[in-house]
């Protein structure tokens, strides 16, 4: 459900806020923006923000969950739309004061709330039709992308988040990498554990899984299949012995925007052909 954070008297208005300058906070809303048409309005965006490309042009206020007011202000924006999640806590109370009109659309990680989300970003923009015409559009993408990715036989994958260290942080039930696997006709590696979670050796090699899927990452978090596989915990893993890895672009594999059904798809095909 969408959420007004503003004043009093914004947050009990039967209508939205009409805003000409727009802020988008969080990857998905952005790209919803820009499907709706409604792109001409952005004033700027937030750094996760990267799709599509035309939007690394405007003016980047900062991570979705380290915001600034300062930061947020200097784009003069007269409404805010953002992901779930935006902060600290404090900086958004200071906009509050500041009554800048701050929209928390819904969230989540199946049809359901994708849509909603869509319709969340186009009520918002006070274009509530289009809001409809696209999530109807996304849905039937995405229920023929699950219809391609059916198996029998489903592969067994663990979503790695970071090696860090030489710790492994994998996705648990519960999260937005487990939902999109299976979508795409996989299963979670990782089970018994809630959220991202460091792993030891030994849950690993008992997460036995088939694939391992990894952000495509450079610089610092960048890890190369060699030295993925040279890790003691994947040793024994059939991941490790036919070198089965999928690398996809974070914001398509685990935005959960208008894009959903192409990461279904593009994922369904990877699985199907690792190790092949």
């Amino acid at each position: 459900m969408i959420r007004v954070l503003a004043t009093c008297a914004l947050a009990l208005a039967p209508v939205p806020v009409v805003g000409e300058r727009v802020l988008s906070i969080g990857g998905s809303v952005t790209e919803i923006v820009y499907e709706l048409g409604e792109e001409d309005r952005l004033v700027g965006r937030d750094s996760t923000s990267t799709y599509p490309a035309q939007a690394t042009a405007l003016p980047d206020v900062g991570y979705i969950r380290q915001l600034s007011p300062e930061g947020v202000l200097s784009v003069n924006p007269d409404l805010v739309i953002s992901e779930t999640g935006a902060g600290p806590v404090e900086a958004v109370e200071l906009l509050r004061a500041a009554a800048v009109p701050f929209v928390e659309v819904s969230d989540g990680y199946t049809e359901v709330a994708v849509l909603q989300k869509i319709r969340d970003v186009a009520y918002a923009l006070s274009v509530p039709a289009k809001g409809e015409a696209l999530a109807a559009e996304v849905s039937a993408d995405l229920d023929a992308a699950k219809a391609m990715a059916t198996t029998d036989r489903p592969k067994r994958v663990l979503f790695v988040l970071s090696t860090a260290g030489g710790r492994i942080t994998a996705a648990g039930e519960d999260t937005s990498a487990e939902a999109i696997i299976e979508m795409a006709g996989g299963v979670n590696a990782v089970e018994g554990v809630s959220g991202y979670k460091q792993l030891s050796d030994e849950a690993i090699a008992r997460a036995a899984p088939d694939v391992v899927l990894m952000m495509d990452r450079t610089g610092d978090h960048a890890i190369t299949d060699d030295d993925l596989f040279a890790h003691p915990a994947f040793a024994a893993t059939e991941a490790a012995r036919t070198r089965s890895v999928v690398r996809m672009d974070g914001l398509l594999l685990l935005g959960f925007g208008p894009r959903v059904g192409e990461a279904v798809r593009t994922l369904a095909v990877a699985l199907t052909e690792a190790g092949s």
